[in-house]
């Protein structure tokens, strides 16, 4: 039986000195899931969102005006 492990990775999109999220894409077909984590804490908690949900929060962040 093969155990899968989350491949992290950070967007293109982040150049900002390291305060990213990082995203498991290759647990989505295999468990229906998008594990998220904070770049700076490798260790720490991880969100598991559902792939809608997931799509919803990268919506909400390319709508939302931070400045």
């Amino acid at each position: 039986m093969t155990v899968e492990f989350p491949q992290w990775f950070t967007s293109s999109y982040s150049s900002n000195g390291g305060a990213c999220v990082e995203v498991a894409t290759n647990l989505v077909a295999s468990h229906g899931v998008v594990p998220v984590r904070d770049s700076k804490q490798p260790d720490g908690p991880v969100l598991t969102l559902t792939p809608s949900a997931f799509t919803g929060l990268v919506t909400l962040a390319r709508t939302t005006d931070v400045s």
